[in-house]
């Protein structure tokens, strides 16, 4: 569908003089854009197949964003799961007749008003229960489960009501993981909780951390973040090649960075040991075997690297934001490591086709948690 739709939009934008940038060859343009279909369904495959085994119940934040309902249709009917919005019926019924989806409230999808839900009393004593030392007061904790979906979608994972959490398709990234951090916490024996990219590039397929939550990780964060990651690597069926990546290269340099990236390196080969992973080193080295080989022959890496881990968050957000554009890639994520309970951040920018990836994950989480793998 999106084959057919992105041209037919880009046209009609050309045609009325809003396009700043007109497309000269469509048949190209369409080619490029199920290149992109096809190397993105490839790579969720193993997800969706997993998610279809024992769908869950998914709570979405924004449920009146078009977006996310069209996601949600799209979830029904490759029987992902089942949808929960947390909107406005009124406006989401008018959508959905305008749009021409075949929701059905109280049939195929769950709608719960956040101005009338009968739960609400429930919903704001449990939140004040939560956030009562923390300076939260009772008239607070009303205003927050009101005015704040977010709040109210990690409320119902909280109290069973759902089984799997997505926001993020308004607002900040950080106000949003606040809430999560709020009501649901941490896994236990977690540190910190960090953010994963995946990137579909022409030549392959990578992950990259921490691309949205902590600033500057220690070490013991990053192996961490490396346990974690490594095992969210394997739900897409791909087994992770780890590079811890920093200006220094196998201990040139003694830099704070460097030296907290071979300290973690350290933790992991007694955390994992069977896990392949290398450090520190320069990202030429982490792709090319070739010159990784050159400079230290006794590599526990073979092959390129496919799970990227960087020093900061700046640099795996930088990193991520460049490859996404300069390699035109696609992205799933960002997927959320490290919270007690699935629930997954996304970023305004996400496409229709980037919630209901999500979704899907979110699902598999969620039936990883139930059985315990």
């Amino acid at each position: 569908l999106i084959v057919e739709i992105a041209p037919a939009v880009a046209k009609a934008a050309m045609d009325s003089g809003v396009a700043r940038r007109p497309i000269e060859d469509f048949e190209a343009y369409r080619q490029k854009l199920t290149q992109f279909v096809f190397r993105s369904g490839l790579v969720m495959k193993h997800v969706f197949d997993r998610a279809r085994e024992a769908p869950k119940r998914v709570v979405f934040s924004e449920g009146e964003d078009e977006r996310v309902l069209r996601a949600a249709q799209q979830m029904i009917e490759d029987k992902l799961g089942f949808p929960i919005l947390i909107a406005r019926p009124e406006v989401v019924e008018t959508r959905i007749k305008r749009m021409g989806l075949k929701l059905v409230p109280g049939e195929n999808v769950e709608i719960v008003n956040p101005q009338s839900d009968p739960r609400f009393p429930e919903y704001w004593k449990l939140y004040h229960q939560i956030m009562e030392r923390h300076g939260v007061s009772p008239d607070y904790a009303r205003t927050v489960v009101r005015t704040r979906t977010t709040a109210i979608a990690t409320l119902m994972i909280k109290r069973g009501e759902a089984d799997a959490m997505i926001c993020g398709t308004i607002g900040r990234y950080n106000d949003h993981l606040r809430h999560i951090t709020d009501i649901i916490g941490k896994a236990e024996g977690v540190r910190q909780m960090s953010a994963l990219n995946l990137l579909v590039l022409s030549k392959g397929t990578y992950f990259l951390a921490d691309t949205y939550v902590t600033p500057d990780p220690s070490a013991e964060e990053i192996a961490d973040l490396v346990v974690l990651a490594a095992d969210e690597v394997r739900r897409f069926g791909i087994e992770p090649k780890v590079a811890l990546l920093s200006h220094s290269s196998f201990g040139s340099h003694d830099t704070p960075s460097a030296v907290k990236m071979r300290e973690a390196l350290q933790i992991l080969m007694r955390r994992a040991p069977d896990l392949q992973v290398e450090g520190e080193m320069h990202g030429d080295a982490a792709v090319s075997e070739a010159i990784r080989s050159r400079i230290f022959p006794s590599s526990r890496l073979t092959g390129p690297a496919n799970l990227f881990i960087m020093p900061t968050l700046d640099a795996a957000n930088i990193s991520f934001n460049l490859l996404k554009v300069l390699g035109e890639g696609l992205s799933v994520g960002p997927i959320l490591l490290g919270a007690a309970m699935p629930v997954h951040i996304l970023t305004p920018s996400v496409t229709v086709r980037g919630i209901v990836n999500m979704a899907a994950l979110a699902v598999v989480d969620a039936q990883s948690q139930e059985t315990g793998a």
